[in-house]
């Protein structure tokens, strides 16, 4: 069942077992915001058992472009259109969030984004090979995050 996420009243529905779920909340409410003032869209969410074929979606893209697997636990993912953009999100277990932003005309942007919730260590399948920046929020406190450009057709 979807839950629309709340960004002024932040909440850890589905993200309980997480042991950083109270800052990666924030950070799936510092998203919904983000695409609420931006684009008028409505951010909610799905348990990964549920739509298997969004975290499908999200494997493959890692997978084929940077041999990467992630080996926590998804708890929920999305996906929508919105400006010419597919976009797809997982949340994991472990305070990471991942979302593969697809232009759908060709030279539109195409990229993988990766968010490291407060409190919680960059993965070892990520350590290596990215710097993570920071930024501020003031749902989610100190945001880490990275990306890499997506070459191939998804």
């Amino acid at each position: 069942m979807p839950y629309t996420v709340d960004f002024e009243k932040v909440s850890t529905t589905g993200l309980e077992s997480s042991p950083v779920a109270d800052a990666l909340a924030g950070l799936r409410a510092n998203e919904a915001r983000y695409y609420r003032n931006k684009y008028d869209h409505t951010f909610a969410v799905t348990p990964a058992s549920e739509a298997p074929e969004v975290l499908d979606y999200v494997n493959r893209v890692l997978s084929e472009e940077r041999d990467i697997v992630i080996s926590a636990r998804p708890l929920e993912v999305t996906s929508f259109e919105v400006d010419g953009l597919r976009m797809a999100y997982v949340f994991y277990e472990s305070g990471l969030s991942i979302n593969v932003m697809y232009g759908i005309e060709d030279g539109k942007k195409r990229a993988v984004g990766f968010k490291l919730s407060e409190g919680m260590e960059v993965p070892e399948e990520l350590a290596e090979r990215f710097k993570f920046a920071r930024q501020k929020s003031k749902l989610a406190g100190v945001i880490r995050g990275s990306f890499f450009v997506i070459k191939g057709e998804y």
